[in-house]
């Protein structure tokens, strides 16, 4: 387990790495307020396989430490959660440059399977919840509630959505890997 949580550590940091420095080297206009991390990995984007690769680093993370928690509500959601990341490098978002090919197959893809990310997770950190107890319990109703109402300000708020997306990003990825204890009396 301390292998997994050193590689989870490692991938956590490549995430907050690249998600700060790739901008800079991406499309002009690109802003870390208002475009997200899918933006970064979208077709035509300068570098974009360096994202895919942390989506599929993130993903695969996800799918380790709720394999590893032997309780099978934790790992059939953690695979789909994980699975669905890996899967939006895979089917990358739309251009974000005018002028360039849109191949409107993989920007629908790319959209059922970043909806597949949250919602899974949601379900996940209710799951959780409702089977902890103290602080447990306290961090998977307040990450449920965080992984309902950021998507809803990306809406309402459009021109924060990179940074509401990215603070969604840490609280998840930072629970998952670091804070998350699997309740004892689930596991098989």
């Amino acid at each position: 387990m301390i292998q997994v949580k050193k590689a989870a550590s490692a991938c956590f940091l490549l995430f907050l790495i690249v998600s700060t420095v790739l901008p800079f080297f991406s499309f002009q206009g690109y802003s870390m307020l208002t475009h997200t991390t899918s933006h970064l990995a979208a077709q035509g984007a300068p570098h974009a396989w360096v994202m895919k690769l942390v989506f599929i680093c993130l993903g695969s993370m996800a799918v380790f430490v709720t394999y590893a928690t032997r309780i099978r509500y934790h790992q059939l959601f953690g695979v789909l959660f994980g699975f669905s990341l890996i899967m939006t490098a895979f089917f990358p978002h739309a251009p974000m440059e005018a002028g360039l090919p849109v191949n409107v197959v993989q920007d629908k893809v790319h959209s059922v399977f970043a909806g597949g990310t949250g919602f899974s997770f949601t379900v996940l950190a209710v799951g959780h919840a409702f089977m902890s107890r103290g602080n447990q319990r306290t961090a998977g109703v307040v990450l449920a509630i965080a992984a309902t109402l950021i998507p809803l300000l990306m809406i309402a708020f459009p021109s924060w959505m990179g940074l509401l997306q990215r603070m969604m990003f840490i609280c998840a990825f930072g629970w998952l890997f670091f804070y998350m204890e699997p309740p004892k009396q689930y596991k098989f």
